[in-house]
Parts: structure tokens; C-alpha cells; sequence
């Protein structure tokens, strides 16, 4: 080979390793600016979700002069952390606290109850019309809330089951979206194993909760945490059955418990510190169990 085609070579491949590197170089510029671009949305993103809290809590620490002027303050000149022992005692929210903790925990325990058989019977038992009636149960999903609330609100006064915790416990006890989400993480469980235990001799009752709820655990952490939090903010209908102050939930006891008498004024920083009291428990809930309620939904609804 003579020398110019040497030279020639060697100049093509070192072009061609030239283009490589401004290539690489520029995937790198690429790649670097489309990240920076996307943490950069993010960030705008996270910031309007968290000024309302941002919000909330300064203004549970301002004087209510402070708070009426007409160029809001956007950090107290004054923090008053009296404004959270006050409004705790004018707002009675060892009573709300009380009533809320019950209504939930004892919901949340019959409903996971209700869930778990309801969700074993479609997923794992045979009889007739199974289907027919699964199908006409989710149908009820599509069903406006509102219509249930008035059929709800005149069976219970019928019942005579008005200001009771009966009437803010029993009306919700079914959710048809957790037997869903439950039969459907059934289903990824083998119906070997099934068949294996009946061989056994394992009855449904023992199979069920030795060896299928253990395997549906996330789910079924992720159902009663989803249910807790609902009945924790839950408004409307403890609202329409519990006007006494002895059966009022957290919602609903602060509606009027910071308006002084006669003017119907507000008293907003003690307003905003209760429900920031009250906004801490499902923050804590979010916070440490996060991962239970994404693994939960995760692992259903793959297998229909």
C-alpha cells in the first residue's frame, strides 16, 4: 500500500473518530439538558403543590391583624405558637380526635373483614352465577354517589339511627373498588396451591387466612390505610346524620367552631392551626407508609 493511501486512511478514520466524539459530546449536552430540563419542571411542580401547606402553616402562626391586612405576609412578624393550644381547646379536638379514631378503626377493621371474604368467595369458590353477580357488582361503580347518600340518609332515619356512631360506621362498610382490587391479587395466587390444600383436607376458612391473605398482605395494607384515610376526611355524610357535638368528626367540628358569636367573624391563624393539627396524623400516614399503598395497587389488577 503506498503511502498517500496510508495517509488517506488513517485521515478518514481519525474524521470518523472526530464526528464519534462531537456525537458523544452532544448526546452528553442532550441528555445533561433534558434532565436538568425535567428535575427543573419538577421542581416548579412540587413548589405550587406545596405552597398551599407552606400557606397554611404561617398563617396558623400569625395574629389575626396580621392576617386581615391587605399585602399578605409571607413569614410572620410574630410567631404565636399559642395559636395550636388555642384552637385545640376551641375547637374541642380531643373530642373530634376521639370520635374520628373510633368511626375509623372500627370501619376500617369490619370493612377489611367484609373485603377479605368478599374478595376469596369471587376469586376462589365456584357457584352458580359467580360471574353474573361480579359483573352487577361492579356495575353499582358506575352509579352516581349522590343517589346513594339520599337512599342511605332515609334508610338510616327509618331506623331511627340518626347521631350515632352506628349511622357514620355501617352505610360505608362495602367498598366494591377494594373487592376489586383484592379478588384481583387473589387471582395471581396459584390455584395450585388451592387444589393442593383441599387435597389436605384444608378447609376455605384456614386456607384463607394461613396462606392467602399472608401472600395479599400489601394489598390489604394498602386498602386499610385507604380507608382510614377516607373515613378520617370523610364530610358530607357525617355532616347530614351528626349534628350533636358528642358524635361530630374532625371535618365537620371545624366548620363552625372558630366563627365568634354575634358577628359570625373567623378567627382564621386559630382555623388554620387546627386543621393543620388534624392534616399531620394522614401527612405521617403518607409519609411512612408510602411504599405499602404503591406495592398494594402494583400487584393488582394484573391478572383479570
Amino acid at each position: 500500500m503506498s503511502r498517500s493511501a496510508y495517509d488517506t486512511i488513517r485521515d478518514s478514520m481519525d474524521k470518523k473518530e472526530q464526528n464519534k466524539q462531537k456525537f458523544s459530546a452532544g448526546y452528553r449536552a442532550a441528555h445533561f439538558f433534558g434532565q436538568a430540563g425535567i428535575y427543573l419542571f419538577l421542581i416548579v411542580m412540587a413548589l405550587i403543590v406545596l405552597f398551599p401547606f407552606y400557606w397554611m402553616i404561617i398563617s396558623s402562626l400569625k395574629s389575626l391583624p396580621e392576617y386581615k391586612e391587605t399585602i399578605p405576609t409571607f413569614w410572620p412578624r410574630q410567631i404565636i405558637w399559642q395559636n395550636y393550644a388555642n384552637a385545640f381547646t376551641t375547637a374541642n379536638l380531643g373530642v373530634l380526635f376521639k370520635n374520628t379514631l373510633i368511626v375509623g378503626v372500627v370501619s376500617t377493621l369490619l370493612s377489611v373483614f367484609i373485603t377479605i371474604i368478599t374478595a376469596f368467595a369471587f376469586a376462589r369458590l365456584e357457584f352458580k352465577g359467580k360471574e353474573t353477580l361480579f359483573a352487577a357488582l361492579l356495575a353499582t361503580m358506575m352509579i352516581p354517589g349522590e343517589l346513594f347518600t339520599i337512599t342511605n340518609y332515609s334508610t338510616v332515619i327509618s331506623f331511627g339511627w340518626l347521631n350515632t356512631y352506628t349511622v357514620l360506621i355501617v352505610p360505608f362498610l362495602v367498598s366494591v373498588f377494594y373487592i376489586y382490587l383484592l379478588r384481583q391479587n387473589f387471582l395471581q395466587i396459584p390455584n395450585e396451591l388451592y387444589l393442593a390444600a383441599k387435597v389436605d383436607g384444608t378447609s376455605d376458612w384456614k386456607y384463607l387466612w394461613k396462606v392467602m391473605v399472608p401472600l395479599a398482605l400489601p394489598t390489604l395494607i394498602s386498602i386499610t390505610i385507604l380507608k382510614m384515610m377516607g373515613a378520617w376526611n370523610s364530610y358530607i355524610w357525617p355532616r347530614l346524620v351528626a349534628n350533636k357535638e358528642e358524635y361530630q368528626l374532625i371535618t365537620n367540628g371545624l366548620r363552625n367552631a372558630f366563627k365568634e358569636a354575634g358577628t359570625g367573624d373567623v378567627d382564621y391563624p386559630l382555623q388554620m392551626a387546627a386543621v393543620t393539627l388534624v392534616s399531620i396524623p394522614l401527612f405521617l400516614v403518607f409519609v411512612f407508609l408510602r411504599k405499602y399503598i404503591m406495592a398494594g395497587v402494583s400487584r393488582s389488577g394484573i391478572k383479570g
